[in-house]
C-alpha cells in the first residue's frame, strides 16, 4: 500500500505552492487515474509519489518504507527495483534499436522474456529499427514496452496514449490493463482524457493542488468500450 499524508510541494523558493497538503491511500494492485486541468498539480503529484521529486513536507510510505526520508542514492535504488515509468516524452536512446531500448528496462530487474511485450505493442516487424526510424506513435510504444519489460511493482503513466492513434491507443491500454491484472502491480495513470478514468478502480480529480473529488468505479469499462 502507498500511504500519503499532508504532502506539500512548492517551487520558486516556496512562492508557488503546487501540492497543498494532499493525503490519500492507494491499495496494492489498484488502478488509479488522476485527472485535472493543466496546472492542477496532477503531474507533480505523480512525480513526487514515484520518487522522481522530493516533497517539501509530508510523508509517502510504501509498505512501511518512507521514501520522503530517503536520500538520492536510496531513491535511485527504490525506483530501479520497484517503479516503472511511461511518460509523454519518450526518453529513448535514438542510437539503439527497438529491442535494445526495451532490453534496457528488462535488464534492470533481470527479465529475459521481453519479446512478447514487443509483439503486444505491435513492433515485432520493426524490432531491429533504430528509434530515429520510427514515427512518434511507434516511439511511444517502445517506451511503453521498455517500462513493462521491467516488471515493476508500481507503474506510473503520464498521458501514455497521447501520441497514439485511436486503434493503437485502445490496443495498448487494453494490454497494459490486462498485464496489470495478471501480475498485480499497482498502476497510477495521469491523463486529461476523462474517458480513460472509466477503466480505473479509483478516480482522483485535482484542482489547484488539492484533491477535489475521489470515487470508485462500480462498473469499469474496457479500452474498447470507452469513448475516445
Amino acid at each position: 500500500m502507498i500511504c500519503v499524508k499532508d504532502l506539500v510541494k512548492t517551487y520558486k523558493g516556496g512562492a508557488v505552492k503546487v501540492l497543498k497538503g494532499i493525503s490519500l491511500d492507494i491499495c496494492d494492485g489498484e488502478f488509479v487515474v488522476i485527472t485535472g486541468a493543466s496546472g492542477s498539480g496532477k503531474s507533480t503529484l505523480m512525480n513526487v509519489l514515484s520518487g522522481l521529486e522530493k516533497p517539501d513536507s509530508g510523508s509517502i510510505v510504501y509498505d512501511g518504507d518512507n521514501i520522503s526520508e530517503m536520500n538520492e542514492q536510496q531513491l535511485t535504488v527504490f525506483r530501479r527495483k520497484k517503479v516503472g515509468f511511461i511518460f509523454q516524452h519518450y526518453y529513448l536512446l535514438s542510437n539503439l534499436n527497438v529491442i535494445q531500448n526495451v532490453k534496457m528496462g528488462a535488464d534492470l530487474t533481470g527479465n529475459k522474456d521481453y519479446n512478447e511485450i514487443i509483439e503486444k505493442v505491435g513492433l515485432t516487424a520493426k524490432c531491429k529499427n533504430r528509434i530515429s526510424e520510427l514515427s512518434g506513435g511507434e516511439q511511444q510504444r517502445v517506451s511503453i514496452a521498455r517500462a513493462l519489460a521491467k516488471k515493476p511493482n508500481y507503474l506510473f503513466l503520464d498521458e501514455p496514449t497521447g501520441a497514439l492513434d485511436e486503434s493503437t491507443g485502445r490496443n495498448v491500454l487494453d494490454y497494459i490493463v490486462r498485464l496489470q491484472r495478471e501480475n498485480g502491480f499497482t498502476m497510477i495513470l495521469v491523463t486529461h482524457n476523462l474517458n480513460i478514468a472509466e477503466m480505473a478502480d479509483t478516480v482522483i480529480k485535482m484542482n489547484s493542488g488539492e484533491i477535489c473529488v475521489r470515487y470508485k468505479n462500480t462498473t469499469k469499462k474496457s479500452a474498447y468500450e470507452i469513448g475516445w
